[in-house]
């Protein structure tokens, strides 16, 4: 069984047929993604205000938590030192 070599491959995934190289493969992934972009669904600007604000909140919120959890057990490691001894 021989196999024959031609100037074009076939792309495993898509089953298409294209130029060999990369040229022919980007001539063909540029389409594609200015057609993907244009089926994008864009936030408004009243959406990206909104979750801005959820964001910066919630990191807020969670690192005063944390802040507060770290002095706590920094409190009670300190204890524990100056019960046993430790400097």
């Amino acid at each position: 069984m021989a196999i024959e070599k031609s100037d074009h491959t076939s792309d495993e995934k898509t089953g298409l047929r294209g130029p060999l190289g990369w040229w022919g493969r980007m001539s063909e992934f540029i389409p594609e993604v200015r057609n993907e972009m244009k089926r994008v669904t864009w936030p408004s600007q009243r959406e990206v205000y909104a979750t801005t604000v959820v964001v910066i909140l919630t990191a807020s919120f969670f690192g005063l938590y944390l802040f507060g959890v770290d002095l706590l057990l920094s409190a009670f490691v300190q204890q524990i030192f100056r019960k046993f001894g430790a400097a």
